[in-house]
């Protein structure tokens, strides 16, 4: 067991952006999801399914809310007051830590 750091992303009022700034804004937002996984931070992270106001979800590796509020900072989507977040420190599985390297090993890969 282990603890993590949760941010539950939700959507904020700023949203109206054109359709061709939300895409740019949205692979902004993936490609540093995939840079905090690479650096060992983000453990997690997906969205909900529907269209409700709480969005996804980040499981962050570290050991203070202080820590995960700084990488939530990183988020284009966060800067951009498309998101807002709360975070909460939970108590979980240390499993959890294999995840990435999981991910990475059975992904479908473009070509």
């Amino acid at each position: 067991m282990r603890k993590y750091v949760i941010a539950f992303l939700k959507r904020r009022p700023n949203r109206d952006k054109s359709p061709e700034k939300a895409s740019e804004l949205q692979a902004a937002h993936l490609k540093n999801i995939g840079a905090m996984a690479e650096a060992g931070k983000l453990v997690l992270a997906g969205p909900f399914f529907g269209n409700d106001d709480l969005r996804g979800l980040y499981f962050f590796n570290v050991e203070t809310i202080e820590e995960a509020e700084a990488l939530t900072k990183t988020d284009p989507a966060i800067q951009a007051g498309s998101l807002v977040l709360e975070l909460k420190e939970w108590y979980g599985s240390a499993a959890l830590m294999a995840v990435n390297d999981i991910h990475n090993s059975i992904a479908k890969v473009d070509i």
